[in-house]
């Protein structure tokens, strides 16, 4: 078989946001088909534009290093990216760039530049996309809309989405850990530790998922109304005066869903995908209990969604949802029985 020949210098441009299957193929094949590579990242003014919720600069060149290293990649170099195309009309020892399918025009116009310069083409190597389970593209933008992992696989797998599940033993330690940051407050005024727990929020969060009457009623009455409020009309195991129970007239939609206490079951699951996927404000009424809900939320929910929920005379925690975050419910969930 012959020997491909290689390139001197290959250049590779992007925002490489929450490194992912697709940009490592793009990777593999400038440094195999290369004797060196120039990787040029997106600085952090560029990125935001996409996206607020863009990995900062550093973050994601971090990751790049770390997966350079994992592979024992040691031709390529990273360079910021200040500009849509970057060094590559003007650079002497680049040989060569790759792309996608829908960046090989830009690629295009890079070569018309550089023959605007005198300089020579540069060998454009078109990589194909990475396809997800769905048959759609790998793509950051879909990763932090929470729909897929950075290989492409889902957060909770099909057949667990329709089957009943329900809570071990062994998860009892695990799940009485506070899911997120804790802010305490006194029981009998609960607005202490709520007011507290919003102020801490950054800017540039998502929607904001209250579970639990107690924190959906203290978000209300300091005038905030969740995007979505998950209920159960019960407090400690006891059912809430008529008074004290939570009117769906607070929000624009009203989902029911059944869910028996120490089991996660389909109809949640469907009432929260739902929710999560409204542009309207919904108070999802659970005929059974809520308490497991933050699972289902952080595994569908985008990145940057807060999830809210009281933690029994101590106050309140605040859970962002994140990679890492959904990677810790995933590995909770897969812990269920599944019983049906």
């Amino acid at each position: 078989m012959a020997t491909v020949a290689k390139h001197m210098c290959c250049l590779v441009g992007g925002t490489f946001d929450r490194l992912h299957s697709g940009h490592k193929l793009l990777l593999s094949v400038a440094i195999s088909r290369s004797k060196s590579v120039e990787i040029h990242v997106v600085n952090d003014e560029m990125a935001k534009g996409k996206s607020p919720l863009v990995e900062s600069y550093d973050d994601r060149v971090n990751r790049i290093l770390d997966w350079l290293d994992s592979q024992s990649y040691h031709t390529a170099k990273i360079f910021q990216l200040n500009d849509s195309h970057g060094p590559a009309p003007t650079h002497k020892l680049a040989d060569a760039i790759v792309g996608t399918p829908e960046t090989i025009g830009n690629c295009e116009e890079i070569n018309r530049m550089r023959q605007a310069s005198g300089l020579g083409d540069l060998a454009i190597l078109e990589v194909p996309h990475m396809i997800d389970y769905t048959g759609s593209i790998i793509s950051s933008s879909r990763i932090r809309g929470g729909l897929i992992d950075q290989d492409g696989n889902p957060w909770i797998e099909s057949e667990l989405m329709n089957a009943k599940l329900k809570m071990c033993s062994k998860l009892d330690a695990e799940l009485k850990k506070p899911m997120g940051s804790l802010f305490e407050g006194p029981e009998e005024y609960p607005e202490i530790a709520m007011s507290e727990a919003y102020e801490s929020l950054e800017d540039n969060h998502g929607a904001i998922v209250a579970v639990g009457d107690v924190s959906v009623r203290t978000l209300l009455g300091m005038d905030l109304i969740p995007d979505i409020g998950i209920i159960d009309g019960m407090t400690k195991r006891m059912e809430l005066e008529e008074s004290q129970k939570i009117s769906s007239d607070n929000f624009s939609k009203l989902l029911e869903a059944t869910n028996p206490a120490g089991h996660i079951t389909p109809s949640l699951i469907s009432s929260i995908q739902s929710a999560l996927e409204s542009e309207e404000t919904v108070l999802i009424d659970v005929d059974g209990e809520e308490d497991l809900a933050p699972i289902i939320i952080h595994c569908l929910a985008p990145i940057g969604t807060i999830v809210i929920y009281g933690q029994p005379k101590v106050g309140v925690v605040v859970q962002r949802t994140s990679i890492l975050v959904k990677q810790r419910c995933r590995n909770i969930i897969s812990l269920f029985e599944v019983i049906n």
